[in-house]
Formats: structure tokens, C-alpha cells, sequence
């Protein structure tokens, strides 16, 4: 069983296998107090006026407490980052991590600009980690790229891969997460 892990995780792409880690390990450290999440998530006035550069790293690798909402964030990671790196990426590892800055890059500006806009501000002042959005971005990418897939969701409907975003937002909505960051990417 521990080599089958072993062997499963050693054959992560390079990109997938390096987030997956770094985002397990990260959230592992928060829930047994050895990191505290206040230390990692993104607030603008200290990333600029404190130099605290790293808010704009860590706040995309913490899942907040080790539950069932992690599991599924960490299978999603996983699975669409691994086939995104392999397939609609293969052999152009930068240009995935390009485009996984982009999406943090974009997801991050999204926040920033809308904490400054009367009205929303308030709303977005709240996201304090975007690990779920950028989960969600790279579902979403892989879903355009492979819209035709035929996909089963908890083995209830079946679909087609075009749909996994909305389906997943559906979920999110019967378990009574939050879809204001889901719908953010």
C-alpha cells in the first residue's frame, strides 16, 4: 500500500506534484498550530507597507482546517492539475506554471480591485485565501479543454466535462459553502 502511494506520487508531474505538497503541507502545519494562518493570508496593507511578499504565495496554499471540503480540493488539485501538466500541457511544464501565475496573478488583482470598489468591498475584504479559486480555475481550464468528456458526479447524473464547473458550484451550494469564492475564478 505505502509503495503504491509512493509510486502514485512519483509520478506526479513536476508542477502538480510541487503545489500538491507544498498545499498538504502547508494546511497540515496550520491545523497542528505549527505555522499560524495569520502569517499566511493575503492582506495588501502588509504585503506593501510591511514587505510581507510571501501573502502572495501562502494565501494560495492553505485549505483552511483538514476536513472534507480539503479532501475534495486536494483529489480536484490532484487529478485536474496532474491531467492539465500531462495532457493539454505536455512537455511545456513553464508555460503551465505561466499560466497557473496568471490565474493567481488575475485572481489576486480581482481581490485587490475589488476592495476597493464602494458597495463590494466589504464582501471581498473577507477572502482571505484563494486556494479554493485556483483549484477551481484549473478545473475550469481542463473542463474547456476537454468539454466533451462524459463525467459522473457521486455516481447520481451523468454529464459532460463542460458542465463540471457549474456541477461543482451546484455541490458547493447543497453543503452550504461559500460560492462567492468559487465563482471568483
Amino acid at each position: 500500500m505505502a509503495q503504491a502511494v509512493e509510486e502514485w506520487y512519483r509520478q506526479m508531474p513536476i508542477i502538480t506534484r510541487s503545489y500538491l505538497t507544498a498545499a498538504v503541507v502547508t494546511t497540515v502545519g496550520c491545523t497542528l498550530e505549527i505555522i499560524s494562518p495569520y502569517h499566511l493570508y493575503l492582506n495588501p496593507k502588509l504585503v506593501v507597507q510591511q514587505y510581507e511578499i510571501w501573502r502572495l504565495v501562502t494565501n494560495f496554499l492553505y485549505f483552511r482546517k483538514m476536513d472534507l471540503d480539503f479532501l475534495f480540493h486536494m483529489f480536484f488539485l490532484a487529478r485536474y492539475c496532474k491531467l492539465l501538466e500531462e495532457n493539454s500541457f505536455r512537455g511545456r511544464t513553464a508555460d503551465f506554471f505561466y499560466m497557473l501565475l496568471f490565474g493567481a496573478t488575475v485572481l489576486t488583482g480581482i481581490v485587490l480591485i475589488g476592495g476597493m470598489i464602494p458597495y463590494v468591498s466589504e464582501t471581498f475584504a473577507r477572502i482571505l485565501f484563494l486556494s479554493n479559486s485556483l483549484t477551481f480555475m484549473m478545473v475550469y481550464v481542463w473542463s474547456k479543454h476537454n468539454p466533451f468528456i462524459h463525467m459522473s458526479f457521486l455516481g447520481l447524473f451523468t454529464f459532460t466535462a463542460a458542465y463540471l464547473p457549474w456541477v461543482l458550484l451546484g455541490f458547493s451550494i447543497l453543503v452550504g459553502s461559500s460560492t462567492w469564492v468559487d465563482l471568483l475564478e
